[in-house]
Parts: structure tokens; sequence; C-alpha cells
């Protein structure tokens, strides 16, 4: 419901090969921390967004979306769902193409806001599940 495959697909191909991933730290325990593996390896640019603003993978990081000095297309969320629904607002003021909510993230009224301001969004799927299936 939250993400068709055609706006999966689209995201995944489409949209732009920068993603702000948003509470990917150094924590190798954390699912951020593998996920944007994944999208390394699948051509994608991850940008570290995190408090501490550490380097993950090569990438500096930034403590906030609106730090970061360059456009980024799209903004992967992995913070508790009560704050999801802020990131996704600070992704449409940054000019993001397209949010993505992990897994077990579903907040109706941020998808609504997001959608309405013409970006594209997905919600409780993983970009590192769904990238390998592409093909």
């Amino acid at each position: 419901m939250y993400g068709d495959e055609a706006t999966v697909r689209r995201i995944l191909t489409e949209l732009g090969d920068t993603w702000a991933v948003v509470g990917l730290s150094s924590n190798r325990q954390r699912a951020a921390y593998g996920v944007a593996e994944v999208l390394q390896r699948f051509g994608k640019r991850v940008v570290p967004v995190h408090p501490k603003a550490e380097t993950v993978h090569g990438e500096p990081g930034y403590a906030s979306l609106a730090d970061i000095p360059f456009d980024v297309d799209v903004v992967d969320v992995f913070v508790n769902g009560d704050l999801a629904g802020g990131v996704a607002d600070e992704a449409v003021a940054k000019g993001a193409g397209a949010v993505w909510f992990q897994l077990g993230v579903v907040d109706e009224a941020a998808y609504e806001r997001t959608r309405a301001a013409g970006l594209e969004m997905v919600m409780d799927r993983c970009p590192a599940i769904e990238i390998p299936r592409l093909g």
C-alpha cells in the first residue's frame, strides 16, 4: 500500500544516486549500517546523517539533513517511528525527490504530506531487500 513496485523501482533506478541515510552511524550492529553497505554496492552514494556526524563507509557524516551542503535524491529513514514524520518534513524542505521509511515504520500523515509536496515515498520496505530484486 505504501510503495507499489513501480514506485520502488522508480526510487531505486530513476531518482538519483545520492541517498541521505538518517540514523546511520558507525555502529555495525545497527540495520542502517548494513543497508547503507548494500546501497553502496549497488552504486549509491550514501550520506550518513546522525547527531554524531561520523564518517561511515568512507563518507563524511552530517548532524542533520539541513547541514548537507549538496542536493540529496532520496532520504532513507532509520529512526524511531515517532520521529520519522519530522524527518520526512525535513526531506521535503531539503528538496529531496523521495523518502523511504524502513521496515516497521509507517506514518500515514507523513506519507500524505510528503506525497502532497510532490515527493515519491515508500514505507515499511527495505531498499537492501528491494534493490537486488531489480536484476
